[in-house]
């Protein structure tokens, strides 16, 4: 019988995870490139220095927010590839789909910072992680469909993994939509406290973990 390339192509979840690690490592990595010392010879005393930081103040936010934003989507990649018996060709691509999404963030976290009262770059942002969302949803989809996931995995891990990423982006979606209505720093502020309810409630004690 004739087996098809496609029949053995990126069958390895281990080579993937590592690819994921590595792509990660670097955009998150980079994200930082864009903080930059305050120029020494604008700073002459202690209220200049001060000042030069409170100007540095929205690159922080924009790199501490997607810092978290990366920290969440990997460990929902790897929560997603550690449930996987093997992959396949299909499901490897949908992956590289969604780490060519993760490499472009930098870009979209650049682009708020430097124009953060503007609509158009917080709506940027926001469709950066709606892409970020919608192909890890359609990774975790593809894989139930394809029979890729270990046969012992019960039900409701595998409902409690889609309804973690659809509850995240409808909040998300939520806070782009505040920019609308109201302005870009309160969608700033809301999808931060949205990343920190996704950090640190699942290590509330005595919370339920999903």
């Amino acid at each position: 019988m004739t087996t098809s390339y496609n029949q053995i192509a990126g069958r390895s979840v281990e080579r993937l995870a590592a690819l994921s690690d590595g792509i990660f490592a670097v955009a998150m990595t980079l994200l930082v490139l864009d903080l930059r010392a305050p120029a020494a010879e604008a700073v002459h005393s202690e209220h200049d220095l001060w000042h030069a930081l409170v100007v540095l103040s929205p690159r922080l936010v924009m790199y501490m927010m997607s810092f978290m934003t990366l920290g969440i989507f990997w460990v929902g990649q790897q929560t997603q590839l550690n449930h996987l018996a093997r992959s396949d060709r299909s499901l490897s691509w949908i992956h590289l789909a969604f780490l060519f999404v993760v490499s472009i963030t930098p870009f979209s976290t650049a682009l708020l910072a430097e124009f953060v009262r503007y609509r158009a770059a917080l709506l940027i942002y926001w469709l950066n992680i709606a892409l970020l969302g919608t192909t890890l949803y359609f990774s975790w989809v593809c894989a139930l469909g394809a029979g890729l996931v270990k046969p012992d995995l019960p039900a409701e891990i595998q409902i409690a993994i889609k309804r973690r990423i659809v509850i995240g982006q409808s909040l998300y979606a939520f806070g782009a939509l505040l920019c609308i209505f109201l302005n870009t720093y309160w969608s700033i502020g809301f999808i931060v406290l949205v990343q920190l309810y996704y950090a640190i409630a699942p290590r509330i004690p005595g919370r339920r973990r999903e």
